[in-house]
């Protein structure tokens, strides 16, 4: 038997064994898991994800230097039937030219109140700034640790508030108790690192976001081999010194989902807040491209 038919037979196995595992976190409530699926070379591979406050309009964007559009259609109780999408296209550089090549791996996605995209790369890592998807980027200012970081776990949790200020987090971090935060507020020339979220083993951040309610929702990740993934969602209230006041929303299972990676907060039609997260399946046959759904219940 080929090493790749006994890979994907492992896989399978621990699949049916994993989805008949219950979520280890409960603060937050499982809707559903809906396996996209789309045509093209360049489909797949997502890593960071945005969705308007009706929940029916995305962006995302791939590790390889893609993004796309689409539509997702809900039925009457907002589960998600289909979705539409438009065709894989290339983030362009400041001068409108194709990325070159290790300058592809984007990884963060946040969009601001004015419409501006802002994108982080974790190959050169660096964050870009987009009036237009698809045009060409501005160049936003570094932090100095920025050249020290670890390739292929750098720039990858992203968000922004509602006053335009950026916040990245890291994938790795050289201390085993935090994760830094890299703050710059907008029309600023200079990140800010005055300020860290706990580092709870063996997670680590890969998505973020500002939800409507003003707080801080992090999602993290841990690959346990051949078992598959489990993900974590964490949440902060913004404090003057901080994030503060953390909670864990849920804790999957392993295999029960994907490698998510990307994490979009916004608010339903019954005002409830929803996690819409999406997965990355670099490019394998063994894995798929996911959106899982969760609801935040009242007074958590």
């Amino acid at each position: 038997m080929r090493l790749r038919s006994i890979f994907a037979l492992a896989f399978a196995l621990v699949l049916l064994t994993a989805f008949g595992e219950a979520q280890t976190g409960n603060n937050a409530t499982y809707q559903q898991s809906f396996r996209w699926r789309g045509d093209g070379p360049q489909f797949g591979g997502f890593s960071g994800l945005e969705v308007t406050q009706n929940g029916r309009n995305f962006t995302a964007i791939t590790d390889r230097g893609f993004f796309v559009k689409g539509h997702i259609i809900r039925n009457e109780a907002g589960q998600i039937e289909r979705v539409i999408d438009t065709v894989p296209a290339a983030l362009l550089t400041d001068q409108g030219n194709p990325l070159p090549r290790f300058f592809t791996d984007s990884e963060g996605l946040a969009i601001d109140d004015q419409g501006r995209y802002f994108i982080s790369f974790e190959a050169r890592h660096r964050v870009q700034s987009y009036d237009t998807l698809g045009e060409a980027s501005r160049n936003m200012p570094k932090h100095a640790d920025f050249k020290r970081m670890q390739n292929n776990s750098s720039l990858e949790a992203m968000a922004v508030d509602a006053k335009g200020t950026l916040y990245l987090i890291p994938e790795r971090s050289r201390s085993k108790s935090r994760f830094p935060i890299y703050r710059l507020k907008r029309g600023s020339e200079k990140w800010d690192r005055s300020q860290n979220i706990p580092r709870r083993a063996p997670y680590l951040p890969v998505g973020a976001d500002i939800g409507p309610d003003g707080k801080l929702y992090v999602l993290e990740r841990h690959l346990a081999g051949i078992l598959g993934f489990t993900s974590r969602v964490r949440r902060f209230d913004l404090g003057e010194n901080g994030p503060e006041n953390e909670i864990e929303l849920l804790r999957s299972g392993l295999g029960v989902h994907d490698n998510l990676e990307g994490i979009a907060v916004w608010q339903d039609d019954q005002g409830q807040i929803r996690l819409t997260m999406i997965s990355d399946d670099n490019f394998q046959f063994f894995q798929v491209t996911e959106l899982v759904e969760y609801v935040v219940p009242d007074g958590i």
